[in-house]
């Protein structure tokens, strides 16, 4: 339980160095789940979803509805989600989330950051145990909840809580985010915004200079449009 809190502590990595790729990774989200489920958000729960991440970054309602929109054309690309998985210089653990219409575009440059910064790129699931995939919700805290009753019932979701007064943070299993969003949804509570997190079950500590060295490798992913997330084991500065 107490990995999931010190995890939220934790910078897991800056994941966009500015707004419009923080767009850019929600619009290849929601034409990812627009192609899956539809475009009616009553009817696509994970679109639904993604329009309250898009609200919770300040994403415009027009720029929402355009790339709504875009992903029923049927010219609009394919995104094909892959996850790679490598160590970085001095042992860190690294996976890394992309949405591609290249796959060879996109292993090639993640292959080469790797490569070229003391690191490389091992086989897909190699480092899974290294870590938890959670669901996390950011729910609005309800004066007609019981936080207490709230948190039992989370346990048939194997999720826990962590309460502040302005928001509830909800970590549940991967494969229980459907079913955590419906029973929120039925409870009337709001969805601030949704996420898959990649939380470590240990940190690997570092020194000042093996740190900046890390960070060089972790901000060439960061510059990739391709990527869409990345997670580390490395332990933050305190």
């Amino acid at each position: 339980m107490g990995r999931a809190f010190e995890y939220r502590k934790a910078r897991k990595l800056k994941r966009w160095g500015n707004m419009s790729r923080t767009f850019t990774r929600i619009g290849k989200e929601i034409t990812i789940a627009v192609k899956a489920g539809g475009p009616d958000p009553d009817m696509n729960p994970r679109l639904r979803v993604l329009m309250q991440n898009a609200k919770a970054a300040n994403m415009p309602k027009d720029t929402v509805e355009r790339a709504i929109k875009k992903a029923t054309d049927k010219d609009a690309g394919d995104y094909k989600e892959i996850v790679y998985e490598g160590y970085g210089p001095h042992g860190i653990a690294i996976v890394v989330e992309t949405a591609t219409d290249n796959n060879q575009r996109t292993v090639a440059n993640v292959r080469s950051y790797f490569n070229k910064h003391g690191g490389s790129l091992g086989t897909q699931g190699s480092l899974s145990f290294l870590f938890d995939h959670k669901s996390v919700f950011h729910v609005k805290p309800n004066a007609d909840t019981s936080l207490e009753e709230f948190e039992l019932n989370l346990m048939d979701f194997d999720a826990e809580i962590e309460a502040e007064d302005e928001e509830w943070l909800i970590y549940g299993a991967f494969d229980q985010f459907a079913n955590l969003q419906n029973f929120l949804e039925e409870n009337g509570l709001e969805i601030l915004s949704a996420e898959f997190e990649r939380i470590p079950n240990d940190y690997k500590e570092v020194t000042p200079e093996q740190r900046e060295a890390i960070e060089k490798l972790l901000e060439k992913f960061e510059d990739d449009e391709d990527v869409q997330n990345v997670f580390h084991n490395m332990k933050e500065e305190d």
